[in-house]
């Protein structure tokens, strides 16, 4: 399993950021792992490897990731506040502690508020955001600098085709 393959690789400094941040909210830690593994889950179906890359799958990665975790997170809090900063926190944190650039980075941070300001404490079903998300990817800009992701707000980002 790729998630536990990638806290086995961690250093001590990156476990104990991670445990930080787990322990301010113990309770979302099993709603985020199911977001997290049931994203990846679902981009594996639909995109293979392709979420990988820089893509407009990978922004479709973000986006449902931050969603799928604000809907489980949501069910314990029902705070769309809460559950919004917690998914920032969380996803924030995997982006400081994964080998990315700057662009990329702040392509995948753009992605992850995307997805969060669309739950805004809507229940969709899976395969409705799913629907909803391919149909956003068709408006997706591409961007060749972290300046041009700044300008997009209501939009997914990617970087390569």
């Amino acid at each position: 399993m790729a998630v536990w393959a990638r806290i086995k690789n961690m250093n001590f400094k990156e476990l104990l950021a991670v445990f930080k941040v787990f322990i301010s909210k113990p309770r979302y830690i099993l709603p985020t792992y199911r977001a997290t593994i049931e994203t990846i889950r679902i981009c594996d179906d639909l995109y293979q490897k392709e979420h990988h890359k820089n893509g407009k799958a990978n922004a479709f990665r973000h986006a449902l990731w931050n969603y799928l975790i604000c809907q489980k997170c949501f069910k314990i809090s029902s705070s769309v506040e809460t559950v919004r900063i917690w998914s920032d926190q969380f996803t924030g944190l995997h982006e400081k502690l994964s080998p990315n650039q700057k662009l990329a980075k702040a392509m995948d941070l753009h992605n992850n508020r995307f997805g969060q300001t669309l739950f805004k404490g809507s229940q969709l079903k899976t395969e409705a955001i799913i629907k909803l998300l391919q149909e956003r990817m068709k408006e997706a800009f591409k961007v060749s600098k972290v300046e041009e992701i700044r300008k997009t707000k209501n939009n997914l980002v990617y970087i390569e085709d």
